[in-house]
């Protein structure tokens, strides 16, 4: 038997979500994003209210409509943008986070629009990956298993309806009886990846994954190795916990690679002729 739902970008008050319960929704699904698109944010207290009022939330990002189309960069994004708002409001392990096709995509975009679920999914260990599309995109991306949980839109779908969906939206842009935000109408059939606050988060453990963390300081388990090539010349002791450019990395390889030739030719004088078998050697191996 199908279940009644909601999805909407304004976040629901208290009274909202009692009402929506109330009228037989057993889920409302919100928006997972970044602060910089606070007017649509899923917050804890939110989360908490849907909770207390009785219904599951489903989680679903969504920055720019054609935002898949931007393949693996986009996916790597989001996907780490995602992750960092699931644990900020205590999501569950083992939900869902969908991720949105939010436009008329062609075929021509499939590709695409695969990579970044992929991408995405590989940053949100923890959860399951779902994507929400048209039937085309639905039916494709099944295909292609680019995602665990499927929720499909009527736009774009041509009447059509996949049997791969778990959620379908029916319906745009409607209101609810009591309610004061504009609503879209869903349906839900199992294996929705929803979830509610009532379930334990994420282990701390997976939680300090994304805590920031401070570049000037040594990690424990890098301190023996760091303080070495500190002492050796190759670093110059700051920043330990930041990335290394790729011009940083040329130079620490280049001083690596000049001593190794040292210690093969016993001193200065000899470093030529072993420089030159090497570099003989290098343009082998291209």
């Amino acid at each position: 038997m199908a279940s009644k739902g909601i999805d909407c970008a304004t976040p629901l008050t208290a009274e909202a979500a009692r009402v929506l319960a109330a009228s037989g929704h057993k889920f409302a699904a919100r928006y997972l994003v970044p602060e910089r698109l606070t007017w649509k944010r899923l917050t804890r207290t939110e989360a908490e209210r849907i909770t207390d009022a009785g219904m599951h939330i489903v989680s679903v990002f969504e920055t720019t409509p054609n935002r898949p189309a931007g393949g693996t960069a986009a996916g790597t994004v989001d996907g780490k943008e995602a992750y960092q708002e699931a644990l900020k409001i205590a999501q569950p392990g083992g939900s869902a986070i969908y991720f949105a096709v939010d436009y008329d995509s062609g075929s021509g975009d499939y590709d695409k629009i695969e990579s970044y679920l992929k991408a995405a999914a590989a940053e949100i260990p923890g959860y399951a990956i779902g994507v929400y599309g048209s039937y085309a995109v639905i039916e494709a991306m099944a295909k292609r298993g680019a995602g665990r949980h499927f929720w499909q839109t009527y736009a774009w779908s041509g009447g059509k309806k996949s049997v791969k969906a778990d959620l379908y939206q029916y319906k745009n842009n409607t209101r609810v009886d009591g309610t004061a935000v504009a609503l879209d109408l869903n349906e839900s059939y199992g294996n929705e990846g929803w979830w509610n606050t009532a379930i334990p988060a994420l282990k701390p453990s997976e939680e300090e994954m994304v805590i920031e963390r401070d570049i000037h300081k040594v990690s424990t388990w890098a301190a023996e190795a760091w303080e070495e090539m500190q002492i050796n010349g190759y670093f110059d002791g700051t920043r330990p916990g930041s990335g290394i450019t790729r011009e940083e990395a040329a130079i620490a390889v280049s001083r690596l690679r000049r001593n190794l030739l040292k210690l093969i030719a016993d001193n200065e004088t000899n470093i030529k002729s072993f420089e030159q078998r090497l570099q003989t050697i290098e343009k082998e191996d291209e």
